[in-house]
């Protein structure tokens, strides 16, 4: 299936943002990487900020789906599935095209926090959120959404260590403290 002119310029900037920041990555460079021209940028999208906003609903699709997949896959249990988020997050941490996470650098970048950025960032921050709690609630946590919370800071802290430190076993930790968390939690 051919890919729509529009697809192929959100796809080409969601690369060079997660690798370049979005600051960094200028106009004329996604338009040269993607070889298209200007006016087709200006077809389907008013401003870069309405490409960055694209790539970052792009990315939030597909990154929570992933996740939760990547967590199912290896558990279809609740309680196991949170500690399989760090499992899954550790591959990704390991992997060649690991740049951290596109909604933290969103959030830094754009740190207004009504900027329509900075809002799509706290939107997937939320909605991993509410995924926790799911999870939380469905293993029976007397308090899912403190559970919840804590995970999610576990996640997001294991992930801006990786981004600093590629070599810290940031994922492994976190596992370990999530462990001690959940066992706290469900008083095990």
């Amino acid at each position: 299936m051919a890919v729509s002119r529009r697809d192929h310029l959100v796809e080409t900037a969601l690369t060079l943002f997660n690798a370049e920041g979005y600051h960094a990555t200028g106009i004329d460079r996604v338009l040269s990487t993607a070889g298209v021209a200007k006016m087709t940028l200006y077809k389907h999208f008013k401003s870069k900020d309405e490409l960055i906003l694209a790539a970052l609903r792009r990315r939030d699709t597909r990154f929570r789906r992933w996740l939760r997949r990547g967590a199912e896959h290896k558990s279809a249990e609740p309680r196991a599935q949170m500690l399989a988020i760090f499992d899954v997050l550790g591959e990704w941490i390991r992997s060649p095209d690991f740049h951290g996470c596109m909604f933290i650098n969103a959030a830094a970048e754009y740190g207004d926090p009504e900027h329509p950025i900075h809002l799509a960032a706290t939107a997937h921050k939320n909605a991993l959120y509410d995924w926790l709690r799911a999870l939380a609630e469905q293993a029976g946590a007397a308090r899912p959404g403190d559970l919840a919370a804590q995970l999610l800071l576990l996640k997001e802290g294991a992930i801006v260590i990786a981004q600093v430190n590629r070599q810290a076993p940031s994922a492994q930790q976190a596992k370990k403290a999530a462990k001690a968390l959940i066992e706290a939690a469900l008083g095990d």
